[in-house]
Formats: C-alpha cells, sequence, structure tokens
C-alpha cells in the first residue's frame, strides 16, 4: 500500500497546537480565547485543543445562529460546549443581518449578503474578546486558506489559527483523536450562509481528494497532469483548485501598500 502524503502523527499535532495556543495568549497578556462554535469539525477541534491548552475557564465560546442555521447544528454546538463545561453564550444574527442590508442603500446578491453574516460574527467575537481581553481563535483549516474559501474580514478577521497548518482532512483525523463524536467529526462542510449552503456546491471536490491536489500541487510542486493522477481526480479539478488558489491570493495578505521612502 502506498503511504498517505496526509499522515501526521496526531499526537505530536495535538501538543505541538497547545503550545502554540499557549505561547500566543501567554505573549498577548490575554486571559483566555473566545471561539466560534458553528457545530462543526473545524471550530469543534479548536475549541478542544483551546480547553486542553489552557483550561475551560479561559475559552469562551459564542454561538451565532442566522435565520439559515440548522438546529442540528446549534444542538451539536451546544453539546460540545457542555461536555467541555466552557462558558458559552448565544447571539442571533438574524436581526443584525436585516438591520444591515436595510440601513445599505445598494442592494448586494447572495455573495454580499453572506459576507455580511460572516463579518458581523466576526465584529461579535471581537466585541467579547475586547470586553474580556480574550483573543480571537480562528477555526479555518489549510485546505480553506489555501482555497480562499472564507470571508476576508469575516472568519478570516482573528487574532491567530490554530488549524491552518493541517488540511482538512488531517482535521477531522484530530477530531477523532481528541475524541470527538462520530457525528461531528465527519460531519459534511457546510457554512449554512443561505439555504442548504454546502460547501461542496462551491468547491472542484470533495475535501479528501481536494486536499490531495493542495499537497501535489503546493507541496510536491507537480504540474497539473501529474497532480491530477496522483491525487486519482481530474485535469479540470486540479486547474480549478488551482484557480481558487491564484485567485485568493489577497485574501492571504496584508492590504497593499505603498513603501517607505
Amino acid at each position: 500500500m502506498a503511504p498517505d502524503p496526509l499522515s501526521v502523527d496526531l499526537s505530536t499535532e495535538e501538543q505541538r497546537v497547545c503550545a502554540f495556543v499557549r505561547r500566543v495568549v501567554k505573549s498577548a497578556k490575554a486571559e483566555g480565547v473566545v471561539v466560534g462554535l458553528s457545530g462543526g469539525v473545524d471550530s469543534a477541534v479548536t475549541c478542544a485543543l483551546c480547553v486542553r491548552a489552557l483550561g475551560k475557564k479561559s475559552v469562551v465560546g459564542l454561538l451565532m445562529p442566522s435565520e439559515h442555521t440548522p438546529g442540528s447544528d446549534m444542538g451539536d454546538a451546544r453539546a460540545l460546549a457542555r461536555s467541555w463545561m466552557i462558558a458559552a453564550h448565544e447571539v442571533p444574527i438574524s436581526k443584525l443581518v436585516i438591520e444591515t442590508l436595510k440601513s445599505a442603500v445598494v442592494r448586494g446578491g447572495t455573495i454580499a449578503k453572506a459576507n455580511v453574516q460572516a463579518r458581523l460574527r466576526m465584529t461579535i467575537l471581537y466585541y467579547y474578546a475586547n470586553s474580556m481581553n480574550l483573543l480571537v481563535a480562528g477555526t479555518g483549516d489549510r485546505s480553506e486558506i489555501e482555497l480562499g474559501f472564507f470571508t476576508k474580514w469575516g472568519d478570516g478577521g482573528t487574532d491567530f489559527l490554530p488549524l491552518a497548518h493541517l488540511y482538512k482532512t488531517q482535521v477531522r483525523r484530530l477530531g477523532a483523536h481528541l475524541g470527538l463524536t462520530k457525528r461531528v467529526v465527519e460531519k459534511p462542510a457546510s457554512p449554512q450562509l443561505w439555504p442548504g449552503h454546502r460547501a461542496r456546491d462551491e468547491l472542484p471536490e470533495d475535501y479528501e481528494k481536494l486536499d490531495l491536489v493542495l499537497h501535489y500541487l503546493l507541496e510536491e510542486g507537480l504540474p497539473v497532469a501529474k497532480a491530477a493522477a496522483k491525487a486519482g481526480t481530474s485535469r479540470e479539478v486540479v486547474e480549478r483548485t488551482l484557480r481558487m488558489h491564484e485567485a485568493s491570493v489577497h485574501k492571504r495578505k496584508l492590504p497593499p501598500s505603498l513603501p517607505t521612502r
């Protein structure tokens, strides 16, 4: 059997991330962290690692449902918060979204409206963080970051990113290692920014394939055809993945500015 290119030592990763969380929080002289809990695997793993790193009293969970958020996701998020015994606050954002859109002169499309939700959640996270001397722990993984599959200054607006070095596939494995439920670990990625919104509707392939494609393109530097063959997918999927990566460079950098004289 061929070696798994996405294999990582999960115990080592747990220790690395926990040490990183402690180091970042200590250097900022913060009291702990706040994490947005969606009921999905990324936020669950992020929160679990923060609890292991800092202790339950130093982690605050925020549940910020919109009108499109399934009740099952909120149920999973509440159950996770209870299991970790952390302080959890619910801040529904539907009315905030409606008032924000009503106050604007322009009428945006689906993506513009969806991004308002993500940016309002970021604003609420920072309100809690500033009020309680906490840091905002981002929940994005490497797959999302490399594809630009996040909202700039929304879920991309964080103080630090504990999972940014791990692909979605690796995060799922780490979640299982941490003892998260199979339901959460295997839940399909679904941002839920509009009714029935699923990650797969916007991405070229499922994450299991995309993570391999990203590995062969970015870490091994293979050309498109070879990356497709190694990942077991089509050239079209690899080309689209590459286009998404290249088109989202601006999301991974600070805003451009002139150099000092």
